[in-house]
């Protein structure tokens, strides 16, 4: 049975506004959180980019639901030794109601500290040591670690839920799903693609969930809402490695430029017709999805939220 998450949005929001929404998300009926985590937003019309660990930590008291992260990066900008350790304290918090999704990251947020940023291969490989040091210090035993990108040294978690976090790995491309497969409790995508989702199965991801991100505009005016989500989130029609490359939002403003509206319009779910909301999430279903998490542009949430409860939700299967 699919489930219906919220997934909050840090680059376009503040703390205290993302902690109100997963509010109004677990009264409107959604059934789990995603969050994403970023040092920057994407463009600075976005304008926000709160630390999201402490932003956790205050969904912990506000909401019962679970939540995950969509995604971290813990290879560049944060030591893998660090997030397991921002992982477990989140986790403990929870109760027990944490994933953690990761991901290979984001030129625009990780090359902050000044590191080079590699090529996609290395990033992957990178990625799966730092899944494999997290792992090890889940269990609470002091780990030793001298691999190819990273070293540790009589490291150990003190603070660790009673079953380590799970880790599920986001994957857009063909090797960075399948690496999904390999490595991951679940996997993480943006987009309602059945052959991802069996390519994942393929590689070893089995019957592990497959959860997916999409967003929309509600909005009583069709046309308003679809220049909302192009002037927010035009970013999302970028093609191929781009959004993985450039390194500062006024690349993003840069590149967006000759994004057309007339795309946005044609691929972001827009206005207020309950049917073209709940086809849009359908396409994730149909497609083999587990979980199908929505995120709101734009800052009607409330209005989104009262939507979604009495017009999509209930329309949905399962």
């Amino acid at each position: 049975m699919t489930t219906y998450g919220c997934f909050l949005a840090c680059e376009e929001h503040g703390p205290r506004a993302l902690v109100e929404q997963a509010r109004m998300a677990e009264q409107a009926g959604f059934s789990a959180l995603w969050i994403s985590d970023h040092f920057h937003p994407w463009n600075d019309e976005q304008g926000q980019s709160p630390f999201v660990w402490s932003v956790i930590g205050a969904l912990s008291e506000a909401t019962s639901l679970p939540v995950a992260t969509a995604v971290t990066c813990p290879t560049v900008r944060l030591h893998p030794a660090v997030t397991a350790q921002a992982a477990a304290t989140s986790a403990v918090q929870l109760g027990g109601r944490f994933r953690l999704g990761v991901g290979s990251g984001e030129a625009l947020n990780e090359h902050v500290l000044g590191d080079r940023w590699p090529p996609a291969a290395i990033r992957l490989a990178m990625l799966e040591e730092a899944v494999q040091v997290m792992r090890r210090l889940f269990t609470g035993e002091e780990v030793n670690h001298h691999g190819t990108y990273y070293t540790v040294e009589n490291a150990r978690l003190y603070t660790v839920p009673e079953t380590p976090v799970p880790i599920d790995v986001s994957g857009f491309g063909p090797a960075a799903t399948e690496l999904a497969g390999r490595i991951g409790d679940g996997y993480v995508t943006m987009a309602p693609d059945a052959e991802s989702v069996e390519r994942f199965r393929r590689a070893g991801g089995g019957t592990k969930p497959v959860q997916g991100g999409l967003k929309v505009c509600w909005g009583p005016d069709r046309e308003e809402a679809v220049d909302t989500a192009h002037r927010l989130w035009s970013t999302e029609q970028l093609p191929g490695e781009l959004p993985q490359m450039l390194p500062t939002p006024s690349h993003f403003e840069q590149a967006t430029t000759l994004v057309p509206r007339e795309r946005v319009a044609a691929n972001v779910p827009c206005g207020d017709d309950p049917e073209v909301h709940v086809s849009a999430i359908r396409a994730y279903v149909d497609a083999g999805f587990d979980a199908v998490y929505v995120s709101q542009i734009g800052a009607d949430q409330r209005g989104f939220f009262d939507f979604y409860r009495t017009k999509v939700l209930p329309r949905l299967p399962g």
